[in-house]
Order: structure tokens, then sequence, then C-alpha cells
């Protein structure tokens, strides 16, 4: 536990989920990448480890995006052993400056939102540079990389290690060109991977109701919540099988179709999941939140991931890639 005063994620929540994800990769966990032809079967074992712990999905999630970033772009081969994030996030009170001198790149800043901050080998890392918004591979145990975890009170995804990291003249690698990490069309398809993670927690959150109603025999109320539970993961699932055709025949998204795909299923499935959490919270009540430990813990995390979809600016996104179609 943290002392009286203090903030940040418990230490052993972070030291449990830190382990899993070794153990994780140590065990050969590496999904197919995206666009090559198993793309469901990449989002489903991103959901498959969601259902019973998302914290650790977040890093899974993460390295297995960083690893598909480095393929398409070119980067360096990932080291046996090495277990990867993206730390792209970059609101106003978290910026990473890159600067080129005779002996490489160096970046200095506070980058926000590091999940994994201390559990990672490595992470792809955007900065601003001279020449535009860059991605460059950071090597985390290096002198000039500091974490600071006092900024992460709740509860929810605790586990993640989410921190910010501020990097003082730290080498950095550069991953393809200037906003080439943004401009791919790899990084819509990693967005719906994202929503394959919220779609795996919602379905673990779902087990609750699921395990209750049978355990408990039929009860109309009930029932009408599990069918409504059913009918929500259902159609998740059908956008996942529909986008992940599209992506594998379309890799490159010669179509023009990859961002408006990515933020159709990310609404849909954020929607959902906030659906499954109000309504699995209603059909059973305060019981499970105050005396079921994981229960209660996977409906802080997927309340505290979902957030990662922005909700109506997003959908303000999306609406207007829909007008710019004309409808189609």
């Amino acid at each position: 536990m943290n002392a009286p005063g203090t903030a940040g994620p418990a230490p052993d929540a972070v030291a449990s989920t830190a382990a899993a994800f070794r153990a994780l990769l140590e065990d050969g966990w590496s999904p197919p990448l995206p666009g090559a032809g198993a793309t469901l079967t990449r989002w489903r074992s991103l959901a498959a480890v969601a259902r019973r712990d998302l914290p650790l999905a977040r890093l899974a999630e993460g390295h297995a995006d960083a690893v598909s970033v480095l393929a398409e772009l070119g980067g360096p081969a990932v080291p046996e052993g090495a277990r990867l994030g993206v730390w792209a996030a970059e609101p106003p009170d978290g910026q990473v400056v890159a600067t080129s001198t005779p002996e490489g790149w160096r970046l200095s800043g506070r980058k926000r939102w590091c999940s994994g901050a201390g559990t990672l080998t490595a992470a792809l890392v955007t900065a601003a540079a001279e020449d535009g918004r860059r991605l460059f591979l950071v090597e985390l145990g290096r002198p000039g990389v500091r974490v600071d975890r006092t900024t992460w009170v709740n509860a929810g995804m605790a586990g993640s290690d989410t921190a910010d990291v501020h990097l003082l003249d730290v080498a950095g690698v550069p991953v393809g060109g200037p906003r080439g990490y943004l401009d791919r069309p790899g990084f819509w398809h990693g967005g719906i991977g994202v929503a394959a993670v919220w779609a795996g927690g919602a379905q673990g959150v779902a087990a609750a109701l699921t395990a209750a109603a049978v355990q408990r025999g039929p009860d109309p109320l009930r029932d009408a919540a599990l069918g409504a539970v059913d009918a929500l993961l259902a159609g998740v699932d059908a956008a996942l099988r529909a986008a992940a055709a599209e992506v594998d025949a379309d890799p490159l998204d010669r179509t023009g179709t990859a961002q408006l795909r990515a933020q159709r299923v990310r609404a849909l499935v954020a929607r959902a999941g906030a659906e499954v959490l109000d309504v699995v919270g209603r059909a059973l009540g305060a019981g499970p939140l105050a005396h079921d430990a994981e229960h209660a813990a996977r409906v802080a995390d997927l309340t505290v991931y979902l957030r990662q979809h922005h909700g109506e600016r997003d959908l303000a996104a999306l609406g207007a890639l829909v007008r710019e179609r004309g409808g189609r």
C-alpha cells in the first residue's frame, strides 16, 4: 500500500501485473501482425487477455502495437526478451522535444500516460522535432529517465503502472520519418486493437452476470439484463469480425477507409462497454462490488480504460468524416 498522504498505484498491483506481463511474453505470446491475414486472431488474442486482466492487457496491447509499428516503419529488430510499449499521448501539459545533434537524437521533456513505466525495457516515444512530429525508440534503462508514479490516484488500471516519465537529454533512435507514426495505415488498425481490449474487458465484467444467472436460476429481470448484455457483446464481436476482414483485404488502406472504420468500431465498443457496466451493475447491485474483489477490480479497470475513447470529441471526428464522405 502507499504510505498515508502519498499518491500513486499500490506497489502490489504494479508488481503483480509486471510479473504476469513478463510471464506472458516468456511463454511466447505473440499475436499476428495486423493486416497479415489473421487480424481477427490478433484482436481475439488481445480480448482474451483483457477478459481476465485489463491492466495486463494494457501492457500486452502496447507491446504488440510497438512490434507492429517497428515492422511497418522498418525500425530496429526487437531483441529477445524486450518488453515494449508505445507512449504517444500528447496533452498540453506533457510534451517531449527531440533535438538532432552530431551524436544523434536527444529527447527531453515530460511524457504523460506512460503505461508500464517501470516494467518496459524500451518504448516508442513521440516527440516534437524541427521537421515535425517524430517517433523514437528509447531504451528506458538509460540515465536521464525518471518515473513519477505520484500522478496516478485511481484504483482502476493501477496495475498498468501508468505514470509520468521525465526525459532529460536521453538518446533516441528515430523510427520512420516525420509524421511517420501518425500517417501510416497501421495507426488506425492499431486503434481497433485497443477497442478489442475494451471488448475483452466488457466480457470479463459480463461474466459475473452470467455466473449469477446460471447459479440462481430463472428470474425475468436478471434474464432481461443477461439478454441485453449478450446482444451488446454479439454486436461488438460482429463489428470486430467485419473490421478484421476489411483490414486483411486492404492492409495498406488503398481505399482510404481505415480511419472511418477505426472511429466507428471504437465508438461502438466504447458505448457497448459503458452499457455493459451499467446493465450488469443494476442487475447485480452493490454486492459483487463490495464483496467480489475480482469483479470489483474489473469494473474499476474498465471504467477507467473506456475513457481512452474521448466521448463526444471522438464522435465529432467520426461525424466530420461521415459528412466529408457524403454519408457513404
